[in-house]
């Protein structure tokens, strides 16, 4: 298991966000969280991250119990997010992107740095050809030049997760990562992200693209008004009628494809 949620709950004043969340997630899966808009997803990833502390629960990663710990801390214990707006260092290069996302993990300190002791050129060069290799994985290394704001919308897309791979993640968040993108883009990315999973990482991923999300995943947890509904794999999920009525819309015998 790498991660495990206990009865989250997120309360902001009066209003409740999410209640008693809980479910669990398995090394090297895909794992989907889904739910209407205002259903709490986003607010869950914060709280997984801690960018907002839940009002009561645990969550575990690894075994070890992470709600409290401050963000940069828990990037170091190996969770990496990415955000449902895009927020790339726009004027810095391609590589220069992917190489802030590796700083977390650097261990040459301002004098090593100030000295260029044989150390910190290693470290720099490992560094760089860690970079290049992501960068050949999501397809951008004939980018690496470039400047960030200058790429198309999909290519800054992978350059997201590029950075946040670069962090050495054992659990990648990712935020809605298909959403603006055409056929052919949304494709690309779930061949990624596939490769992402080939390479050990596990994935917990807020999307509302059903087909996409059907395809990928190996199971899928529904939210609807901060609290879970369903829990299961995409036929399960598919075939709940709960979730046809709160969220997918559909008729009990319709078939998402």
């Amino acid at each position: 298991m790498v991660l495990e949620l206990k009865n989250i709950t997120k309360n902001f004043g009066g209003i409740s966000a999410l209640t008693d969340v809980s479910f669990q997630i398995n090394e090297g899966e895909i794992f989907g969280l889904i739910g209407p808009n205002g259903a709490g997803k986003t607010t869950l990833f914060n709280v997984i991250t801690n960018m907002f502390p839940p009002t009561s629960g645990e969550i575990k990663f690894l075994g070890d119990k992470i709600s409290g710990l401050k963000p940069h801390k828990i990037t170091d214990k190996g969770i990496c997010r990415t955000f449902q707006n895009i927020r790339l260092f726009s004027q810095m290069s391609v590589l220069e992107n992917v190489l802030v996302g590796s700083h977390c993990r650097s261990k040459s300190g301002v004098i090593n740095s100030v000295l260029r002791t044989k150390a910190q050129r290693k470290e720099e060069t490992n560094s760089l050809e860690a970079a290049s290799e992501l960068l050949e994985l999501v397809g951008l290394s004939m980018f690496q030049d470039t400047i960030a704001e200058n790429l198309a919308y999909g290519q800054q897309r992978r350059l997201e997760i590029a950075r946040a791979l670069a962090s050495n993640p054992k659990l990648l968040l990712l935020d809605e990562p298909a959403a603006g993108m055409n056929e052919t883009e949304t494709e690309s990315l779930f061949d990624l992200i596939k490769k992402v999973q080939k390479r050990g990482v596990t994935v917990l991923l807020i999307e509302h693209d059903m087909p996409f999300v059907m395809k990928l995943c190996d199971r899928i947890t529904v939210l609807n008004f901060g609290k879970k509904l369903a829990e299961g794999t995409p036929a399960e999920i598919q075939s709940n009628q709960e979730v046809i009525e709160a969220y997918l819309g559909a008729e009990e015998d319709d078939e998402i494809a």
